[in-house]
């Protein structure tokens, strides 16, 4: 698909882009983070709420709903737009994940990849061909490759065979799809913290027609200035004319150390899974809070009086932690839209600082307000 993506801005003192992107269901600007929405649901945030947030594009996962409905229930059921009554673009993983997370359930060979279900025990076979085929039935404006996936302590040569294996499971991912009119594909990037392999692996797949690309196998173990060093050194190889991914990363800090590397795309449990345990995101990700502990009592005052997401808006921090530690099923929603609200602003600021010429000032701020080692996490032309 034609995902008519342009670069609008860009950062002279970093590799910071402002840009635009068409799917099927409208323009997604970036940087942009999109809300994971495994099993066709963002947990416990209506599709309203998402829409009133901001978010332009949610993600799908491709095993989890292979499993279930699976794809006859999918085609059934209109796929995921009409599912989940989400009218805006969606990304769906691939399944290459679950290669790892789910490494005492799976058996890899050259024809894909067989799982024991962790529901019931059943047998899934997932090769690049039927990722495809269940990422179309979910109806993804943008689809993954299937990949192997190792964990960054995995010796060099395992590493070398997974991205080998990649490319040769993306090009046939690339020839099974039907409708590229209306479906982008990505390409997914592997080589581990080793950039020698990192840029063998760009050699190979960035010559081929995908939509995107998207840095893969990273948050899986490394240590953060190693993951730094792998997005720095990948990022400005890969075309400039197509959207940049970064999987499964991260904290507000890592997205902005990541933007500030030219990375354009996002994607994080984080947000939701620590709202839902009360490690919430406060002054616009610069700082957090666990709402659990006992100085928020009697707080009558919002979560953050600097936040304007509707549960700050309208409820106590005190109310809230009553809530959590009664267990009540509200709050696993309000809180998550909070965490997720601050994300999603962190992006507009970014896009906001990219328009106005003033990314560079704007990184330095918040990673030094995070309490970040600049020296650490500053991306910059010039190191």
């Amino acid at each position: 698909m034609d995902l008519k993506y342009r670069v609008e801005a860009t950062c002279p003192h970093t590799h910071a882009r402002l840009g635009r992107l068409r799917t099927a269901h409208g323009e997604v600007e970036t940087p942009i983070f999109m809300p994971v929405g495994t099993l066709a649901s963002v947990k416990g945030v209506s599709p309203q709420d998402l829409e009133d947030m901001g978010a332009q594009i949610i993600l799908g996962n491709t095993y989890h709903l292979a499993l279930r409905p699976g794809v006859p229930g999918l085609e059934a059921l209109g796929g995921m737009h009409a599912m989940a009554g989400w009218r805006r673009s969606i990304l769906t993983d691939s399944g290459g994940f679950q290669v790892l997370s789910l490494a005492q359930l799976r058996k890899v060979t050259e024809e894909g990849v067989s799982f024991r279900s962790h529901i019931d025990g059943t047998l899934l076979h997932l090769t690049p061909e039927e990722s495809i085929r269940v990422q179309e039935a979910i109806g993804a404006d943008i689809m993954m490759c299937l990949d192997h996936l190792e964990p960054s302590s995995a010796p060099a040569p395992v590493h070398a065979a997974a991205l080998e294996r990649t490319t040769r499971w993306s090009l046939r991912a690339l020839a099974a799809r039907r409708h590229p009119e209306r479906q982008a594909l990505f390409g997914i990037l592997q080589g581990g913290v080793d950039l020698a392999l990192r840029a063998r692996h760009i050699e190979q797949l960035c010559p081929h027609p995908f939509d995107g690309f998207a840095i893969g196998g990273l948050s899986v173990g490394e240590s953060i200035p190693q993951m730094y060093e792998v997005i720095e050194a990948s990022a400005p190889l890969l075309p400039a004319h197509k959207p940049r991914y970064l999987m499964g990363v991260g904290t507000p800090q890592d997205l902005i150390a990541a933007v500030g590397r030219g990375v354009d795309m996002f994607d994080c449990v984080m947000p939701t899974r620590n709202a839902r345990k009360g490690s919430l995101f406060v002054n616009g990700g610069r700082a957090k809070i666990n709402l659990r502990n006992a100085r928020f009592q009697d707080e009558a005052g919002p979560l953050d009086p600097t936040c304007r997401c509707s549960t700050c808006a309208r409820f106590s921090a005190g109310y809230l932690r009553h809530l959590l530690r009664s267990s009540e099923l509200l709050v696993y929603g309000l809180l998550s839209v909070h965490n997720l609200f601050v994300y999603l602003e962190l992006m507009r600021e970014a896009r906001r600082a990219l328009r106005e010429g003033r990314f560079g000032a704007f990184q330095e701020e918040f990673l030094r307000a995070c309490g970040a080692d600049y020296a650490v996490v500053r991306a910059g032309r010039g190191g």
